[in-house]
């Protein structure tokens, strides 16, 4: 089966075929940290998340970058009023997103760069598009000519006539034209600046993301994404400064997530209806936040509210009732390989449903990554899964571990099956106990972080499996779950969550 995306540049839906093969690069526009991260960030970043994993699901190398935004008109207006460094505003808020969006089990990209550690990158493809005439300085701004762009408004179908039409420029304007926009901005009092060819100043927010997605990934590049309100016209505004600036297409695929509503009203700091993730997470389990994102397509609108919550809340118990079932059964299995000709007529069937299980995942995803369908697989699983144990009170273990195999690796797909960092994440008594486990092992004992300490001894248990030290690896995992912590094994590695 082949990977089919729906394009926003093309309007509709291809083949996915990379610029390398078996290499995707993929950007997305990241947050412009000025206060806490709320549920709409969250559905864009696991929307990606749950793409990028199902690239890596298919065997292809991902590098994924996601941009920090931590110069802008509204974190200066933000650190004005408490009367500190804007920087170092941002700063404080890049660690407090990436916090809870780590806390919602949402992976990071593999490169985060900061647009006020790219000016310099900033300033030169600005002189770039100024010498080959798409831009021009007025006055110590600079900005973008749209009219020397021959294909502004291809991505979102924006005409420059309808544009043109009532446009004029504002009382204290220096552009020459209303639709015209900026690439460098004057320095103002009490606001950060950089110097420039064109005087002190700083970057406009369309060049940030221009400028960092090419250095990182190189153009043309795989996909650019980022919420359906980015279209236009910071996405427009970008293609146009790219391929003014090197004459080549900017990006292949273009992807939106749809926005998400709340009670079936947009969200708006007016409204008051804006959903911090912290806030989120007190009252709802992570995954059952990742499981009703997943329930709906990315392109789509989805509504929070607590009924969709509950309903994911009842279907995750589902997932994990047969999840647990399946392990319990096949847990004494350590290594093991199925002989479909040993198998009966009713294990040959239910090898069947193992196997069309994982085809059915597969298209779903392959069908512009539809996991509302994955999901309905999933449950379709269950369902199947359960009237056969009804049937069978022995069931083959060796069928049991495949099963229970095939659940987590495609559920991990859709994020599933991780460990729940919202749980005692700065427990001083359970840092202390993997500490004393890692020295007891002869590893890193000042280590401090709880992830990568449960990672290192999981690790040595490897080692130990391989080596068919079965005593030493069963002793790790019961030392481990004494502390609280669940391991799963899969063909894949060791997989835990907390209890």
């Amino acid at each position: 089966m082949t990977l089919e995306i729906y394009n926003t540049l093309t309007r509709k839906k291809g083949q996915f075929i990379p610029v390398e093969k078996d290499k995707v690069k993929m950007y997305v526009c990241g947050m412009t940290v000025y206060s806490d991260a709320h549920i709409g960030h969250a559905r864009t970043y696991y929307a990606f998340d749950v793409i990028r994993r199902y690239f890596e699901y298919k065997g292809y190398k991902v590098t994924y970058v996601q941009n920090i935004t931590d110069v802008d008109d509204k974190i200066i207006a933000a650190a004005n009023r408490e009367n500190v460094d804007a920087l170092e505003y941002s700063r404080k808020f890049t660690e407090k997103c990436f916090d809870d969006l780590d806390k919602l089990g949402i992976r990071r990209a593999d490169i985060y760069p900061k647009a006020s550690e790219t000016i310099d990158d900033m300033i030169e493809m600005t002189k770039i598009i100024i010498d080959k005439g798409y831009g021009y300085e007025a006055e110590g701004d600079v900005y973008f000519s749209v009219e020397k762009f021959k294909e502004y408004g291809k991505l979102s179908g924006q005409k420059l006539e309808e544009m043109k039409a009532g446009a004029r420029v504002e009382l204290g304007e220096t552009k020459k034209n209303h639709y015209d926009f900026a690439l460098w901005k004057k320095a103002k009092p009490n606001e950060p600046s950089w110097i420039s060819p064109w005087g002190k100043g700083r970057p406009g927010w369309h060049i940030e993301c221009s400028t960092m997605s090419s250095k990182y990934l190189g153009i043309p590049f795989d996909i650019h994404g980022g919420g359906m309100d980015l279209r236009f016209p910071h996405h427009e505004n970008e293609i146009a400064q790219a391929e003014a600036a090197t004459g080549k297409q900017f990006a292949k695929y273009w992807m939106h997530i749809g926005l998400l509503t709340v009670d079936g009203e947009k969200m708006s700091k007016s409204i008051g209806n804006i959903i911090n993730v912290k806030d989120l997470l007190k009252k709802w389990n992570p995954e059952v936040i990742r499981l009703f994102f997943a329930q709906a397509h990315y392109r789509s609108p989805p509504d929070f509210n607590e009924k969709a919550l509950k309903n994911a809340e009842k279907g995750l118990i589902r997932i994990y009732r047969l999840k647990e079932k399946l392990e319990n059964l096949s847990k004494d299995i350590k290594e093991f390989k199925i002989d479909e000709k040993s198998l009966n007529e009713n294990e040959k069937n239910c090898l069947r449903i193992i196997n069309d299980f994982k085809l059915a995942f597969e298209a779903a995803m392959d069908d512009d990554f539809n996991t509302p369908q994955a999901v309905s697989v999933i449950f379709e699983f269950v369902n199947k899964s359960n009237r056969f144990f009804k049937e069978k009170i022995k069931p083959n273990e060796m069928l049991c571990k495949l099963a229970f195999e095939t659940l987590i690796k495609l559920g991990n797909v859709l994020t599933l099956f991780q460990p729940d960092l919202t749980k005692d994440l700065d427990d001083n008594t359970i840092l202390d106990k993997l500490q004393k486990l890692a020295s007891k092992y002869k590893r890193d004992a000042k280590e401090k972080s709880i992830d990568n300490l449960v990672k290192m001894l999981l690790e040595l248990r490897e080692e130990s499996r391989k080596k068919k030290d079965w005593n030493t690896s069963d002793i790790i995992r019961k030392d481990l779950d004494e502390i609280g912590f669940e391991i799963q094994d899969t063909s894949d590695g060791p997989v835990w969550r907390k209890k």
